[in-house]
């Protein structure tokens, strides 16, 4: 196979990547056969998978906005993945010119083309670190020089806790990250569930099972469960609810969405 001159070397390019496969669903460039082969089989259980990932990139983007109009100009983005088109920078630098961005991610794939992307942007880094590691997140230089951790900062988990096993106590990192920020921050978050996935008997079991097979497996959480990562945040209205709910566009009602784009919870946290 041979190597796109974006692939970073040391990266082992026939095994399927969720942030490549992320970046297929939502019409990409930056992924390989390997990821698009996996992509294709999850979507024959689940076709509704890139509905499913424009209605988190949807939301996301509204909650920048609303950060923004709440007056908070620092966004720590933890689990970022491949830059796509209205990315969280050019959402809230639009709103805001001033607003700074730090990126987070594990994957090299994903950090070297951020590098890339935002070459030139004094107000966006990129940073290599693991969510269950948050120490390594708050303490990294990267982050610390852009982000002023004294101030609200809005901490976007977005499409990434549900690749976190509870053996890796997901619960106590996403704590340690909340309690680090200041009052007045933000937590933005989305999270798979089979709760409001269409017909999900048939397809949901078989699309974890295609995660699971590539040694990435998809968590699936219940509205409840949650609804824990937000413990000792204030709820911003409308609270938990599936993507399409929270405080839709005036272009786009919710009863006019793909029944597909209802899976999973998304919700806003505001620390007091």
């Amino acid at each position: 196979m041979e190597r796109p001159a974006w692939a970073p070397q040391g990266i082992d390019i026939s095994v399927p990547s969720v942030s490549r496969m992320y970046d297929f669903y939502l019409g990409g460039s930056h992924n390989f056969e390997v990821d698009r082969e996996a992509a294709r089989k999850a979507m024959e259980f689940l076709p509704g998978l890139p509905k499913i990932m424009q209605a988190n990139r949807a939301f996301m983007r509204r909650a920048v906005r609303h950060a923004v109009d709440a007056g908070i100009d620092q966004f720590l983005d933890i689990g970022s993945g491949i830059p796509t088109f209205g990315n969280v920078h050019e959402v809230a630098q639009a709103a805001d010119p001033k607003a700074k961005v730090a990126y987070v991610d594990h994957d090299p794939v994903a950090v070297a083309h951020s590098q890339a992307v935002l070459e030139g942007n004094d107000g966006t880094v990129i940073a290599a670190a693991d969510l269950r590691r948050p120490r390594e997140i708050l303490d990294n230089p990267q982050v610390t020089e852009l982000l002023d951790l004294d101030r609200p900062v809005a901490l976007l988990l977005v499409a990434v806790l549900h690749f976190i096993e509870d053996a890796d106590d997901p619960r106590a990192a996403v704590a340690e990250l909340r309690e680090a920020l200041a009052p007045g921050s933000l937590l933005v978050l989305t999270h798979a569930s089979y709760e409001g996935i269409p017909h999900f008997k048939d397809g949901a079991a078989g699309t974890v099972g295609v995660y699971k097979n590539i040694r990435n497996p998809l968590i699936m959480r219940s509205r409840e469960e949650i609804g824990r990562f937000f413990e000792g945040y204030e709820m911003v209205e409308p609270g938990l609810v599936p993507m399409p709910e929270w405080r839709p566009d005036v272009s786009q009602a919710p009863e006019q969405e793909d029944p597909y784009t209802f899976s999973g919870f998304a919700g806003v946290g505001r620390k007091a």
